[in-house]
Formats: structure tokens, C-alpha cells, sequence
């Protein structure tokens, strides 16, 4: 078991806004190796990149390197499946499918993107961008900088990817993100060990509510599947502030 000790004086339950700041950022887990492509790269050249480098999807770009689209798979598909634009648009069609037949005519890229691109700061949390993506119903995010520009990729795998963590690496995490810099405690007053994923969080604190927290904030660590919090108590200060 590795530790973490007497609680300083500060109370963390008086800052819980900061201590439930910190999470991972997008672009600890985002792909920064990204092909893209401009909008008047060719149909042919758009397949043959998806399959050379093996995605499903390329962001389009301008001039500027600011994304202002996605060329996927599906985009693609919509020429085989409506014979290049040739065949007849069927009477009962809703808005999105208007516009999958129209890409099956397109030439380039220009014509062939789902627009605008849905865009997520490299510096947002790794939360935000699992949010988005459900909201967005899209398989992945174009990642941009302060002024805008590509700077990578965040796919739904990316983000499942950090439940493959090592538990090494999320036991130093407890002990520096939730331990030492979200609640304030010298070495020795909380201890953690992990395994599989599961995190047992063990030691004494004055008040119900710093164990609350510490379990909390352990769930929130990327790769932790569950928290046993073993975290003993003096004071059940719930009571009181329930009151």
C-alpha cells in the first residue's frame, strides 16, 4: 500500500469547487499524429488515405489549418449506395437523408464533408469531450488550440482507452491529483492501493465529509472502475450540515 499524512490545515471540504477541478485534459489522451486533407482533395485520394493510414475519418482543413469539416466513411459510402447521384431521391426522405443522397454525387471533399466540424479545445477535460461526443452522436472530435487550429483527434476509443490504464499509474495519480494536490494531506494520513482498476482507500480524517470527498474524487480518476472507501472518521459532520 502506498500512502499519503496528519491532514494540514486546510479543510478541503471549504474549497470542493477547486478540488473537483481536476480531471485529465483532451490532450492527454487525443491522437496528434492526425492525417487531414483540404477541401479540394478528390474522392479517390480521400479513400485511398482512409484506407493507406486506416481510419474511418479525416478532418478537412483550410488554407489557415482551421478544421472545417470530417470526410468519414459514411460520406463515402453515399455514392454506392445512391450510384453516384444517379439514382432517384425516394419521395419520403427526412433532412439527413436529403443530404446523404446529395454526397453521392460529390467530387471532393468540399462536397462530401459533414460541416461545420465539431470541435473540442485540447485544454477541455476528458468529461467535456465524452459529453460531446454523445450529444453530438459522432464517433469523434476535432481537437483545436487557442487560435483554432488542428491540433489532433479525440475518437470514443480514446476515451475508453483510459479504463486500460495500469493500476501503477493510477495509484500515482490518487496520491498526487486526489491526495497531495486535491485535498491537501502530508504523506501518511490517507493510503491507497489498486488492483484491477479497483481502488481501497484506507487511513483516518477528522470529518465524514474528507472521506466523502476522497472517494469522490478517487472515482473520478481515469482508470478507476470502482472505489472501496475504507476511510475511518471522528466526526460525522453530515448530520449537522443536513440540518
Amino acid at each position: 500500500m502506498a500512502g499519503c499524512g496528519p491532514a494540514s490545515s486546510r479543510d478541503p471540504t471549504e474549497s470542493m469547487t477547486e478540488v473537483e477541478m481536476w480531471e485529465p485534459t483532451v490532450e492527454s489522451v487525443m491522437t496528434k499524429d492526425v492525417v487531414t486533407a483540404g477541401e479540394s482533395t478528390r474522392f479517390k485520394d480521400l479513400v485511398a488515405l482512409m484506407t493507406e493510414h486506416r481510419v474511418s475519418g479525416i478532418p478537412i482543413v483550410d488554407h489557415d489549418g482551421m478544421p472545417v469539416g470530417v470526410v468519414s466513411e459514411a460520406d463515402t459510402l453515399a455514392k454506392q449506395e445512391y450510384q453516384g447521384g444517379m439514382a432517384r431521391m425516394p419521395l419520403v426522405f427526412n433532412r439527413k437523408r436529403r443530404a446523404h443522397w446529395r454526397k453521392s454525387a460529390g467530387r471532393s471533399a468540399f462536397e462530401l464533408m459533414t460541416a461545420p466540424a465539431i470541435t473540442i479545445s485540447e485544454k477541455a477535460s476528458v468529461t467535456a469531450a465524452a459529453r460531446l461526443l454523445a450529444e453530438k452522436k459522432v464517433r469523434r472530435l476535432c481537437v483545436v488550440n487557442l487560435h483554432g487550429a488542428l491540433v489532433g483527434v479525440v475518437s470514443r476509443r480514446d476515451i475508453i482507452s483510459t479504463y486500460l490504464r495500469e493500476d501503477e499509474q493510477i495509484l500515482a495519480d490518487i496520491q498526487e491529483h486526489v491526495f497531495r494536490r486535491g485535498m491537501w494531506l502530508f504523506p501518511g494520513t490517507l493510503a491507497a492501493e489498486v488492483s484491477k482498476g479497483v481502488a481501497t482507500l484506507e487511513g483516518s480524517v477528522e470529518h465524514r465529509t474528507t472521506a466523502q470527498i476522497a472517494g469522490q474524487l478517487t472515482q473520478k480518476v481515469p482508470g478507476v472502475i470502482g472505489v472501496k472507501n475504507k476511510i475511518r472518521y471522528e466526526l460525522d459532520d453530515t448530520v449537522s450540515s443536513a440540518m
